[in-house]
């Protein structure tokens, strides 16, 4: 029987059953031969590997297209079989990296790229190597920003780096959304975990509105909440890495929330029950979002690397740091805000 390999960070060590100390699960069956992942971007049809993965020749004489679709049918048979018998990798947080590649950022890109048609800006500022913290406003009633906030992140930065979510205890509460955003990258919004994975060389993502932004009134959109206590910073200074300010428009007007039945979110144990012109007056198909127009940009990131070691332990530079990491990401808003002509096109 095989099990999925568990890389920590930083060294190698032998394979054990279960994806690691965070829970990610492998399958176990009948053991094969493992296959190298493919590279991520080149990928086929949702679920199939990239045709470059399995190196399949066609049969002499037949088509260019035919044998495109040989070698896709045995990467996807490749991709299957590693899958069933355990033989991949997840770091110890759950991470499934050749999952996300092959299957999570193929289920995502359409809503990216065409019906919410985000346009990226500065994704320069985003380090091309080592350790880096995005922070980022949050809104929408549900939380796809964050989702496009990562395809943005890894579909156009040069270097395909993934972006590791912080998310809210409520996430990791769900069944099936549990394991879905642990294999996709996303972790418990802790400041340990957030500074290993910084110390890690890994790219973290903040929202720290938190359920603030995402379930506040339509009439306040674009207006930032309160960042909390200025954790994030804490977080950034500890690790020594540099904090990179984003800004999301169009996400604002996918759910216009126009109340919130708080009894009823009580009584589901749910920070909020949305209602919105859509939901739940029409049923399952009040859920679908609006399809608005994105714009994702990262300003210029503010290093951290030049403070002492004890500049963590200082309230006054967290409140600073903290506030001139808002007020940038308020003011490219309202910038964006005032280019842009519609809100659909």
């Amino acid at each position: 029987m095989a099990d999925a390999k568990v890389i920590p960070f930083g060294e190698d060590r032998p394979r054990r059953r279960g994806g690691g100390a965070r829970g990610a699960r492998a399958v176990d069956a009948v053991a094969a031969p493992a296959q190298p992942p493919g590279p991520s971007r080149e990928s086929g049809p949702v679920g199939l590997p990239s045709p470059v993965e399995e190196s399949v020749e066609a049969p002499a004489g037949r088509a260019g297209g035919a044998g495109e679709w040989d070698r896709r049918i045995a990467g996807g048979l490749a991709f299957l079989r590693r899958r069933i018998t355990g033989e991949y990798e997840v770091d110890e947080f759950g991470y499934d990296k050749e999952l996300t590649d092959q299957v999570l950022m193929s289920l995502m890109r359409p809503l990216f790229d065409k019906y919410f048609r985000v346009e990226v800006k500065g994704v320069e500022n985003i380090p091309k190597e080592g350790g880096a913290l995005i922070v980022a406003n949050h809104s929408g009633t549900l939380p796809l920003d964050g989702l496009m906030l990562q395809v943005a992140v890894h579909d156009h930065h040069p270097a395909e780096r993934h972006l590791r979510l912080l998310a809210a205890d409520l996430v990791f509460m769900l069944p099936g959304v549990n394991e879905l955003a642990r294999k996709a990258g996303h972790t418990l919004a802790c400041a340990e975990d957030a500074q290993r994975l910084l110390e890690a060389g890994e790219l973290v993502g903040v929202m720290p509105e938190g359920f603030k932004g995402i379930g506040k009134p339509f009439g306040e959109r674009y207006k930032l909440q309160r960042f909390g206590r200025g954790g994030f910073v804490s977080t950034a200074l500890r690790a020594g890495t540099p904090i990179v300010p984003c800004s999301i428009v169009g996400a604002e007007e996918i759910y216009p929330m126009i109340g919130n039945a708080k009894t009823l979110a009580r009584l589901l144990g749910l920070p909020y029950f949305p209602l919105t012109p859509t939901f739940p007056w029409l049923g399952p198909l009040g859920a679908v979002p609006l399809p608005t127009k994105w714009t994702i940009q990262f300003g210029e990131p503010i290093p951290t690397d030049g403070y002492a070691a004890e500049a963590a332990e200082d309230p006054m530079l967290m409140f600073n740091l903290t506030d001139e990491v808002r007020e940038r990401i308020q003011h490219t808003l309202y910038k964006l805000l005032v280019q842009r002509r519609s809100v659909f096109f």
